[in-house]
């Protein structure tokens, strides 16, 4: 009997949804520890999510520098983007996100920032409390042997935060899922569901591929230190701001204009001396030509050119009225005694 071909459908895209209420969202990569309420403020330890329901815990183990790396790093790319933009962006960490009630759960962030701090209802010293505070901008999560997808990001959307970054950086872990291949993606909230996209909103022009090269440079490259710089420069000409207004940068430039002008005062004053002087070696020549001869003129010439300072222009002046010769006067102005030879 000969077998039905069948046709492959086209791969759909993949979606993630709000867990049921009955249900504890999953967190690959993590494990479940009891910890009691009682015991909840006192916990020292990292922790992804915690059940108020159940009074579990979700630790992500184990812990490693390069979960630390990404997330502090991206403390000091938009560092440099809020000096350009001239004003601060406000970087709350892995700081705790709680539910209003109870609390009924905590989430912990890699990273929540803040582009408008000075107008937005920032987080209390101990958490972010969800529907009383008003959201990040921006948050990070870093998937190093995670996978975020599947717990994190569905209480994310079903929390209202408009933009999540998920980093699955370029070091490689044996305890990564083997679906979860390196770079970054921008999860945007559109109409309560999140969509990808290939640049961010809150950072206009900042995309998906060159945030993750930054966030995976040991050093900071010229070509992200420029990305940065441009990113900055859009968010400042969209807010009327710019690198004055960071008290920092305005200072540091006052210092380079008061530098440049001091420094152009003692060029236009050297090159005003070389020129004078230069002109005093003409004008000596020439009387060197009327009172002697062309020949005396010509070796002068030489003379003074070999050393134009002051005093043998000043020798040179005198000799032109004390000399006899003109063998003296070049005698007098190489500093050698006339009366030998």
């Amino acid at each position: 009997m000969a077998k039905t071909k069948t046709t492959r459908r086209p791969r759909q895209r993949e979606t993630y949804t709000v867990p049921p209420p009955q249900h504890a969202p999953v967190f690959p990569g993590c494990k479940p520890v009891p910890l009691p309420r009682k015991d909840l403020e006192n916990f020292d330890r990292r922790l992804e999510y915690w059940d108020g329901r159940t009074e579990t815990a979700w630790i992500c183990e184990p812990a490693t520098p390069y979960h630390e790396q990404r997330s502090r790093l991206l403390n000091a790319l938009v560092e440099r983007i809020a000096l350009v933009r001239g004003a601060p962006i406000k970087n709350y960490g892995s700081m705790d996100l709680r539910e209003q009630d109870a609390p009924k759960s905590i989430m912990q962030a890699d990273e929540s920032l803040y582009l408008h701090p000075a107008r937005a209802r920032l987080p209390g010293p101990s958490a972010m409390v969800i529907g009383v505070d008003d959201h990040p901008d921006v948050v990070l999560e870093v998937d190093h042997t995670t996978d975020v997808r599947r717990g994190k990001l569905a209480l994310y959307e079903s929390w209202g935060f408009p933009e999540v970054w998920v980093e699955v950086p370029d070091d490689t872990a044996p305890s990564r899922p083997r679906n979860r291949r390196p770079g970054l993606t921008i999860h945007l909230l559109q109409d309560g569901a999140y969509r990808t996209a290939p640049e961010s909103r809150a950072f206009p022009g900042w995309t998906a591929a060159e945030i993750h090269a930054a966030l995976n440079e040991w050093t900071l490259s010229e070509r992200t230190s420029a990305v940065l710089e441009r990113v900055g420069t859009v968010l400042g000409e969209r807010e009327g701001t710019g690198p004055d207004h960071d008290p920092l940068l305005r200072s540091q430039r006052r210092r380079g204009i008061e530098i440049g002008m001091e420094q152009g005062i003692e060029r236009g004053v050297e090159q005003g001396i070389k020129q004078a002087r230069a002109e005093e070696r003409a004008r000596l020549c020439r009387l060197a030509a009327l009172r002697f001869d062309d020949d005396t003129a010509q070796r002068l010439a030489v003379l003074l050119d070999q050393a134009a300072g002051p005093e043998r222009l000043e020798q040179a002046g005198l000799g032109m009225f004390e000399c006899k010769t003109g063998a003296e006067l070049l005698a007098r102005v190489a500093g050698q005694d006339p009366r030998r030879g």
